[in-house]
C-alpha cells in the first residue's frame, strides 16, 4: 500500500525550508525530489546536485532570481537543468512565498553512494 506524503508540511517544519523525497521514503536511490519554500526576501538558497547527480529545477508559483551556473529570472512554469558540481543560487525578491520543485537522479557517469 502506497501512502501520500505531505511534502509541504515537512518543508515548513524543516530548518532550511526544503524536504527531500527520496531513498528514505522509497527505498530507491534511482531518483529523488526536493520540495522547497523560499520566504519573501530570502536568498542564497544553494542548488548543487553533487558528484554523479543531475537536477531539474522548476519554479511553481513565483518568479525566482537565479545566479551562478545558470543566471536569470525563473518564472512560474520555467525550469533549468544543472549537473554534478555546478552551483546556482535562488532568491525570492517578491512579497509572497515562492515554491520550487527539484527532480534529481543519477547522471550517466555513475555516483559515489
Amino acid at each position: 500500500m502506497h501512502m501520500f506524503i505531505n511534502l509541504r508540511k515537512q518543508a515548513e517544519k524543516s530548518e532550511d525550508g526544503e524536504i527531500v523525497f527520496g531513498a528514505d521514503h522509497t527505498g530507491s536511490h534511482a531518483c529523488y525530489m526536493i520540495y522547497g519554500i523560499l520566504q519573501p526576501g530570502e536568498k542564497d538558497r544553494l542548488i548543487k546536485p553533487g558528484h554523479g547527480h543531475e537536477e531539474m529545477v522548476l519554479a511553481t508559483n513565483a518568479t525566482l532570481q537565479v545566479t551562478g551556473a545558470v543566471t536569470g529570472d525563473l518564472n512560474p512554469g520555467d525550469a533549468f537543468h544543472i549537473a554534478e558540481d555546478q552551483t546556482a543560487f535562488l532568491e525570492n525578491s517578491g512579497d509572497s512565498e515562492a515554491v520550487y520543485v527539484i527532480a534529481g537522479g543519477h547522471s550517466e557517469h555513475g555516483h559515489g553512494h
